[in-house]
C-alpha cells in the first residue's frame, strides 16, 4: 500500500510484458509438460503450433522448424504427449507459451508411433500392393547385395552362398546402414545398381539391433526408391522378429541375411545349421564420455543468454505477416474482380450492338406506328371521299334524272331549254331521260301560269 506523499509506479504495456517475460523465463527455463494435443497447424513456414490442453487448463506451444526436423513422427489433435522446452512471452499478444524442444507421445515410442504413420501413409498409396512386386529370377548369375562391408550380415549372406552354390557372381555395394546419412546412401546404391550394372537381382541387408538402429529402413525416400527399381529387391533387414518398412515394400521379404541367400538361391547340399548372430552395443567409456560432456553442456548453457528468444518472437511474428498478408491480398483480389465485374456488366449494357438493338426496336416500333396512322388516314380520306363522291352523284343531272326529271335542249344548237319563250311550235327540241332521250316537235308553248294547271291534269 503506498504511503502518504508516495506515487505508484506506472508501467507502459511493453515494460509490464517485459517484466513479466523476465519473470517466467528465469523462474521456468526448462519445463515437462503432460497434456494433450488441440488446434494443431503447420503454416508455410514448417513450424508447428498446438495447444496443450487437460480437463482443467490449457497452455499454447510453438515448435520452431529447426526442432520438428528432429521428430520422428508427426504430431495431431487428440494425441496425448510429454512435451519438453522453455517459457517465453510473445509481446505483441501479451501472450505466454512453450517453446517446445522436444515432444514424445504418451503410451508408444515416437519411432514407433513414426513407423505406423508411414506405414499407413504408404498403404494408402499402394506401395505394399501384392501385385505390383517383381517375381524373382530362378537360380540367378549375377547377385548385387545393398550392405555394410564389415558388417556380420554380409558374412553370413557370402557363406551361406558359397555353400550352396559358389559359382554365383556377388557383387557388393558398400553403404551404411545405420545412422541420419544411411537411408541416403542406400537410395543412391540402387539408382546406382539399376543404371550402371548389369545383375539379376539386389539384395538389401543388415544384422540385427535395436529399433533405432534399423531407423534408416523405415524411411519413405528408401521405399520410394525400392518401388522404383527395375530389377528385383530382396530385404534382408535384422532377425525375423524385426519388421521394417523396406520389408514390406520389397518384392521378397526374408527374416535374415541368411534367409535372404537360402531363399536367393537354390540349395545344392542340405543346409545343417541356421547362422544368427547378434552385434552387441555400445556401452563402453565412449558414452559415459557423451553423458559427462552432455552434463558439461548444460551446465555452461545455463550462464548463456538464449538467443533463440529472439528467433522465436521473429519467427512468430513472421507467420503472423505472412497470414495478414495471405488475407489482405485475398481482400483485395476479390474487390478488384468484384470492380471488373461491375465494369464488364456496364460495358456490355452500353455496348454499341446494345445501344443499336435499342434503336432497331424502337425504329421498329414507329415504323409500325407511322403505318398504322398512315393506314387510319387513308380509311379516313377514303371514306370521305366516297361521301363526297356519293354527295357528287346525287347533285348530279344523272341523278336528278333517275327521280323522273328530264332536261330539254334546243335543236339543232342544243342550248338547255328552261324558259319555254325560247322556243316556238313547230321547232325540234331533244329530252334527255335517265336512261335514254327524245326527239320531239313543239306543239304548244305553255307559260309560266299555266303550269300549274299542267301538273294537276291526271
Amino acid at each position: 500500500m503506498l504511503q502518504e506523499g508516495q506515487t505508484p509506479k506506472i508501467y507502459s504495456v511493453h515494460q509490464l510484458t517485459e517484466e513479466i517475460q523476465n519473470l517466467l523465463e528465469e523462474r521456468f527455463d526448462f519445463v515437462w509438460v503432460e497434456g494433450e494435443i488441440s488446434n494443431f497447424s503447420t503454416p508455410a513456414s514448417g513450424h508447428y503450433y498446438m495447444v496443450l490442453k487437460d480437463e482443467r487448463a490449457q497452455v499454447r506451444a510453438v515448435m520452431f522448424r529447426l526442432q520438428t526436423n528432429y521428430l520422428k513422427f508427426i504430431p495431431q489433435d487428440g494425441m496425448k504427449v510429454i512435451a519438453q522446452g522453455r517459457l517465453g512471452v510473445y509481446p505483441p499478444r501479451g501472450e505466454y507459451q512453450i517453446i517446445l524442444d522436444y515432444l514424445e507421445p504418451m503410451g508408444v515410442g515416437a519411432l514407433a508411433l513414426a513407423f505406423e504413420q508411414l506405414k499407413k501413409k504408404l498403404a494408402a498409396q499402394g506401395l505394399f500392393d501384392e501385385k505390383l512386386k517383381k517375381p524373382l529370377p530362378f537360380l540367378p548369375q549375377k547377385v548385387a547385395v545393398i550392405t555394410s562391408p564389415t558388417g556380420a550380415a554380409i558374412r553370413d549372406f557370402l557363406k551361406i552362398i558359397r555353400r550352396r552354390f559358389a559359382n554365383i557372381e556377388i557383387t557388393i555395394v558398400p553403404v551404411r546402414v545405420q545412422g541420419d546419412e544411411a537411408a541416403t546412401d542406400i537410395v543412391k546404391a540402387l539408382d546406382l545398381i539399376n543404371r550402371d550394372l548389369a545383375v539379376d537381382v539386389i539384395v538389401l541387408t543388415r544384422g540385427g539391433g535395436s529399433f533405432e538402429d534399423l531407423w534408416a529402413f523405415n524411411q519413405e525416400e528408401l521405399a520410394l526408391a525400392i518401388r522404383r527399381s527395375k530389377l528385383p529387391v530382396v530385404s534382408a533387414v535384422g532377425h525375423e522378429i524385426d519388421l521394417t518398412i523396406s520389408d514390406l515394400v520389397s518384392d521378397l521379404r526374408a527374416p535374415t541375411p541368411s534367409a535372404a541367400a537360402e531363399l536367393l538361391v537354390a540349395e545344392k547340399e542340405a543346409l545343417v545349421n541356421r547362422v544368427s548372430e547378434m552385434r552387441n552395443r555400445l556401452i563402453s567409456g565412449t558414452g559415459l564420455n557423451l553423458k559427462y560432456h552432455a552434463k558439461r553442456m548444460e551446465f555452461l548453457k545455463m550462464g548463456l543468454k538464449d538467443p533463440r528468444k529472439r528467433f522465436a518472437e521473429i519467427w512468430m511474428r513472421l507467420d503472423e505477416i505472412h497470414s495478414r498478408l495471405v488475407r489482405n491480398t485475398h481482400i483485395i483480389l476479390r474487390a478488384l474482380q468484384n470492380g471488373f465485374m461491375s465494369e464488364r456488366r456496364a460495358l456490355l449494357l452500353h455496348a454499341p450492338s446494345a445501344v443499336i438493338s435499342s434503336m432497331k426496336q424502337q425504329l421498329d416500333f414507329q415504323r409500325t406506328s407511322l403505318e398504322r396512322a398512315i393506314e387510319g388516314q387513308l380509311t379516313g380520306k377514303q371514306a370521305a371521299l366516297s361521301l363526297l363522291e356519293k354527295g357528287i352523284r346525287d347533285l348530279g343531272p344523272l341523278s336528278i334524272l333517275k327521280r323522273g326529271y328530264s332536261i330539254t335542249r334546243k335543236l339543232p344548237e342544243k342550248t338547255v331549254v328552261g324558259d319555254p319563250s325560247r322556243v316556238r311550235e313547230g321547232e325540234q327540241v331533244e329530252v334527255l331521260l335517265a336512261q335514254g332521250g327524245l326527239e320531239c316537235r313543239i306543239e304548244k308553248v305553255m307559260v309560266k301560269n299555266d303550269l300549274g294547271d299542267l301538273l294537276s291534269r291526271p
